[in-house]
């Protein structure tokens, strides 16, 4: 194991003490730095090349320009908000997290405690490793027990039915589309109850300590 890594990032100690260890890990997940925008854009870049092979307008470019696009991605990741699943060197995928959301869902909804995930891409090398299914039952269990969310919630590009089914395979309900945003391209919602993860779904990564 990496020097510096440990495989519990997300207070599951308890569950682990009880039901014995997690095993080992190749993929670490570690919160991004600034230093990781061109990683996060080179992932997106990517899966938009991949798109466009599959009958798809999503990301056919950025949203609304593509300054606005690394504005938001270099937002988040000073934030905190964005996180890298690395195997060895190499990028693996990636997600973006908030617990508070914009104005995409309806304010009804804000109300209750939520999980708010972006930007999920999984590097083409990876796929089919259910690194992103591991990666939305990591943010829903991480925030459950962190501040009692309810949902993990993602806006879904609107025209893209291929990935609505994945969302709704994964366990995600549809909830409707967004309203409240002009022309907003992934305005398609869904949500997942967070009750419905179980903590050895949620445990496909070792977890990196900030800063290492």
């Amino acid at each position: 194991m990496p020097m510096g890594l440990h495989t519990v990032g997300y207070q599951i100690l308890s569950f682990w003490a009880e039901h014995g260890g997690m095993g080992d890990f190749a993929v670490v997940l570690r919160c991004a730095s600034e230093g990781d925008l061109d990683v996060i854009v080179g992932l997106i870049d990517a899966a938009a090349g991949w798109l466009r092979t599959k009958n798809t307008d999503q990301w056919a470019q950025p949203w609304p320009s593509e300054e606005d696009r690394s504005h938001r991605i270099l937002r988040d990741l000073r934030a905190g908000k964005t996180w890298i699943a690395w195997d060895g060197g190499v990028p693996a995928a990636t997600i973006t997290t908030a617990s508070r959301d914009s104005a995409i869902w309806p304010a009804e909804t804000r109300q209750e405690r939520a999980v708010y995930v972006c930007r999920l891409v999984v590097n083409r090398t990876h796929a089919g490793r259910a690194l992103g299914a591991g990666l939305l039952d990591w943010a829903g269990f991480r925030a459950l027990r962190r501040y009692g969310a309810r949902w993990v919630r993602v806006d879904v590009w609107t025209t893209n039915v291929v990935l609505h089914a994945y969302y709704q395979r994964q366990g995600f309900e549809f909830y409707g589309f967004c309203e409240a945003v002009a022309e907003y391209p992934s305005a398609a919602l869904f949500q997942k109850p967070t009750d419905r993860i179980k903590p050895t779904d949620a445990a496909k990564f070792q977890i990196a300590p900030h800063g290492s």
